[in-house]
């Protein structure tokens, strides 16, 4: 018994004034040998009639090899919306390329060419950091409209959400902020007790955490542990409302979304920020005192040495600070939660770059306050 032998697959560019045909010849198998393709492939035109005078047996090979080629044609074409001749195809065919090209290709599945410039990508980039700011800015301004309306007793809330937020934003997250402002506390002071032994001065161990917890790292930890922790939270309260089309529920019976949902958050978070710095102060100064009563120092003389070391402009600079990075970022994650999508995978994108957006805008804010506080001499 004798099988019938199988020809190579090849695939030929072929010119004749204004005509392109491409011959297609051979058995187009999955598992059969590579397909040689001869002449100039044309970049910009597509083929205007085809010979199959010479084509064997095919299987999804050949429409998956067609279809590359019209898509990568197609994409460097002029005209985007000039559709591949397929007159001469057989009908199965015919109806199985017409069906995938009615599809449009979407943005996201196109792998980035190396036709696309350094110069181009930066301008894309740059357009989108100053689109994102200007959101960000206008999201602002609606919020600072929204607080004028409170303070002149027109903006409606109901005031069950508001205590309810104030309560996750303060006493629930007491816990973690006290665990790591203690941790913080810990490792100053041993990193501090290292240094400033050499010297014989490790009583300033205690001026040392004392100035770093309450100008720094107290104020600066709690708002990154309330970025992860409250801006998340409103980001995907907020986002999931949005999906489930709560917010649109509640401009159809006449309530203010910036109002309702932004404003209780917000005054919750700039009331609470201040009383979690002082706290996070305290259990880092203490942290400290841990580590100085192992190497020497006596807790009441650790204690006289951090209260003599801080002043009140030193005390109060933290806490100033704080106000406005709850206001950061409670707008941070309301803002990502309000432009969400519509999507449970949306919703999750909106947290995540809640996070991201809100600790960006914290270190930022804090490099400003320090240089002001710098060319203050503060």
């Amino acid at each position: 018994m004798t099988t019938k032998p199988h020809h190579p697959p090849s695939a030929a560019w072929k010119q004749d004034g204004e005509e392109l045909t491409l011959e297609l010849a051979g058995d187009w198998k999955r598992d059969g040998p590579e397909v040689k393709v001869s002449g100039k492939s044309p970049e910009v035109r597509l083929p205007t009639r085809y010979n199959l005078n010479q084509l064997g047996a095919y299987d999804s090979s050949l429409p998956a090899f067609l279809f590359a080629h019209f898509r990568s044609i197609a994409s460097s074409a002029k005209d985007k919306t000039e559709q591949p001749t397929l007159d001469g195809l057989p009908a199965k065919l015919r109806g199985l390329l017409a069906l995938a090209l009615a599809v449009p290709e979407e943005s996201e599945t196109s792998l980035p060419t190396d036709a696309d410039s350094v110069l181009g990508k930066l301008g894309l980039m740059t357009l989108s950091f100053f689109g994102k700011v200007q959101s960000f800015l206008d999201f602002a301004g609606l919020t600072v409209l929204s607080v004028a309306r409170f303070c002149v007793g027109r903006a409606r809330f109901r005031t069950s959400d508001f205590w309810m937020v104030l309560q996750q934003c303060g006493a629930d997250a007491l816990p973690i902020v006290a665990l790591i402002s203690f941790l913080i506390g810990l490792i100053l002071a041993f990193v501090g007790n290292v240094q400033l032994t050499h010297f014989g001065a490790n009583l300033y161990v205690a001026d040392l955490v004392g100035i770093a917890m309450v100008r720094e790292m107290g104020v600066v930890m709690t708002a990154i542990i309330m970025s992860g922790r409250t801006a998340a939270a409103f980001a995907a309260h907020i986002g999931s409302m949005k999906a489930n089309e709560e917010i649109d529920a509640l401009r159809t019976f006449g309530f203010n979304p910036f109002d309702f949902l932004v404003l209780p958050r917000l005054l919750a978070l700039v009331l609470m920020m201040p009383l979690l710095t002082i706290y996070a102060d305290v259990i880092g100064i203490l942290g400290g005192m841990l580590v100085g009563s192992f190497v020497g120092i006596p807790p009441e003389l650790y204690w006289n040495e951090t209260l003599a070391s801080l002043d009140m402009t030193n005390s109060s600079l933290g806490v100033i600070k704080s106000v406005f990075f709850g206001a950061t970022i409670a707008m941070s994650g309301c803002m990502m939660g309000m432009q969400a999508g519509k999507s449970s995978a949306a919703v999750g994108e909106a947290t995540t770059q809640a996070v991201v957006a809100s600790i960006t805008a914290i270190v930022v804010l804090d490099s400003a306050f320090a240089a002001i506080f710098t060319l203050l001499d503060i």
